[in-house]
């Protein structure tokens, strides 16, 4: 007769020892309990059941049963039509959650990983350890504190649209996304227009923390030293009253780096099953995404306060100026003055007085309109259709407020006679000497 084979672990077999000791009467119960940390109670269970089963006591009686648990063959049948159909791209929990929300399929995303590793959809990767060793930085206390700020170009519309860029502003301190947008770039205009309509929904933040992109921050060597050197977006902040912060490295301002991944693969797939296709459609479902976004990944800031400074009626004034791009150019001899190879001529009435060779600045504001700036005065000015003819000097001494006349007083005009005695008088004075000589 063939005897069974009965698997057990090193710690099965060294309870069953020990049981087996307690049995035979060399230990009490109390040196068993210690021996296998076990109570008592527990025990004397084992005990009773070597006694009555033998070796097999100390096996789990559930071992090599079917869980209770266990997900039917056709319900798993389902959830593979379903997965490689609409979610063969999610991640686990992504597919777990949508499973859940659109098809009231309930499965734990651990079960579901196995699953699609069996499907061939998903592969086991190793983790890689890090070469560099980066400290973990303390969240920031308050609301609005410091906002951590960045910009990510993606296919995020797939192959429905061309590529876009996400700007993207998250609270430190909670984790939230307070705006989000897709533009075209991130160049200096819609980076404005980003934070203008920030400004307008939050008040000001108290700094925000990005990257060295060319946008935000000149990285010639020469600009260590210069502190004149700045880029349009720091001249704004610094005006308004922001103070802006350069990240070294992206694990610096790793929080918004993550928050990408997760929207990279999130967002993206959100977006395809409702059909978006256009950069208007995309930013309009943000505004109903980004509100379960924060729910779900979201964290309590450690104080309740909120840092945003509101806006008053005099910085609300200055915002387009503030917000414009600001170029330095020089009045020429002729009063004319060239931007971006056009010539504006400035007019001959002016709100304040021009003379050649000042500085002026030109505002490119982001509605296109150009304006010129003289010490806070908007000079008055027509764009010439063609380059103007080269003048070395013209009659013209300055511009100023009124209109000069070119009307011409009499001789007897009472401001003319002063000289014309004054002359007289020298010739009289000048005969009176030649005859005492």
């Amino acid at each position: 007769m063939t005897q069974k084979l009965i698997h057990m672990t090193e710690k099965e077999l060294t309870r069953y020892n020990i049981i087996k000791k307690l049995i035979e009467g060399n230990i009490n119960g109390t040196d068993a309990s210690k021996q296998i940390s076990l109570s008592v109670r527990q025990v004397k269970r084992l005990k009773a059941n070597v006694k009555q089963h033998g070796i097999k006591g100390i096996i789990h009686g559930n071992r090599n049963r079917e869980s209770n648990r266990k997900i039917s063959d056709k319900k798993i049948n389902t959830i593979e039509k379903i997965v490689k159909k609409k979610y063969y791209d999610f991640g686990p929990t992504f597919a777990t959650e949508k499973l859940n929300e659109n098809e009231n399929i309930i499965i734990g995303k651990e079960k579901l990983r196995l699953l699609m590793v069996d499907w061939g959809l998903r592969q086991i990767k190793s983790k890689k350890q890090s070469k560099q060793y980066y400290a973990w930085r303390a969240r920031k206390d308050n609301y609005g504190e410091m906002q951590q700020f960045d910009g990510s170009y993606h296919l995020w519309l797939e192959d429905r649209s061309e590529e876009l860029c996400l700007l993207l502003s998250i609270d430190d301190a909670t984790g939230k996304i307070i705006h989000a947008k897709f533009d075209y770039n991130e160049s200096t205009k819609a980076v404005f227009k980003f934070w203008l309509e920030y400004f307008a929904q939050n008040g000001l933040p108290v700094s925000i923390y990005l990257d060295k992109f060319s946008t935000y921050k000149i990285n010639h060597k020469n600009a260590v030293d210069n502190k004149d050197m700045i880029t349009q977006f720091e001249r704004a902040m610094n005006q308004i009253g922001v103070v802006p912060i350069t990240a070294h490295s992206p694990q610096a301002k790793g929080r918004v780096e993550r928050v990408f991944e997760t929207l990279q693969d999130r967002l993206v797939k959100e977006m395809r099953l409702k059909g978006i296709s256009t950069i208007e459609e995309a930013n309009e479902f943000l505004k109903e995404y980004i509100p379960k976004f924060n729910a779900k990944f979201s964290v309590a800031p450690q104080k309740r306060n909120n840092l945003h400074r509101k806006l008053n009626k005099t910085t609300e004034n200055m915002l387009p100026q503030i917000f414009s791009v600001q170029k330095t150019r020089v009045v020429m001899n002729d009063y004319t003055i060239m931007f971006k190879t056009k010539y504006f001529q400035l007019e001959q009435e002016q709100p304040t007085t021009v003379y050649k060779k000042d500085l002026v600045i030109v505002e490119e504001h982001l509605n296109d309109m150009i304006k010129i700036n003289l010490k806070g005065h908007y000079l008055n000015y027509k764009v010439l259709p063609e380059r103007p003819k080269k003048q070395i000097d013209i009659k013209l001494p300055a511009l100023t407020k009124k209109r000069q006349s070119d009307w011409i007083p009499p001789l007897d005009h009472p401001w003319r006679k002063q000289f014309i005695f004054g002359n007289n008088l020298k010739v009289e004075q000048s005969n009176l000497i030649k005859e005492r000589v």
